[in-house]
């Protein structure tokens, strides 16, 4: 299973995402794809993200049976707390 979720992205990575993977609500898209095809569908969500922001979401062989990775800016960060992956929050800035 594969979930990316962008915000603020541009039409042609949004297009681009449709081809590849059902938009199920606006921004939201879900797939099934191997670790090859995940990747280079990443690859071109990096590239085009511009200034917008992203999470690619998996099912991956962890204690929590799944990992994501973020492009883009916003508050939330990645951090890996005991071989766990959690979410922090940045503080807002005036």
């Amino acid at each position: 299973m594969l979930v990316i979720v962008v915000s603020n992205a541009p039409p042609r990575l949004r297009g681009r995402l449709a081809a590849w993977l059902l938009e199920v609500r606006a921004g939201v898209y879900v797939g099934n794809y191997s670790a090859r095809t995940r990747s280079r569908i990443w690859d071109q969500v990096v590239a085009a993200i511009g200034e917008g922001d992203a999470v690619m979401i998996w099912r991956a062989p962890t204690d929590q049976g799944y990992d994501f990775a973020t492009v883009g800016q916003n508050r939330r960060m990645p951090v890996d707390f005991d071989g766990l992956k959690l979410v922090a929050f940045a503080p807002k800035t005036p």
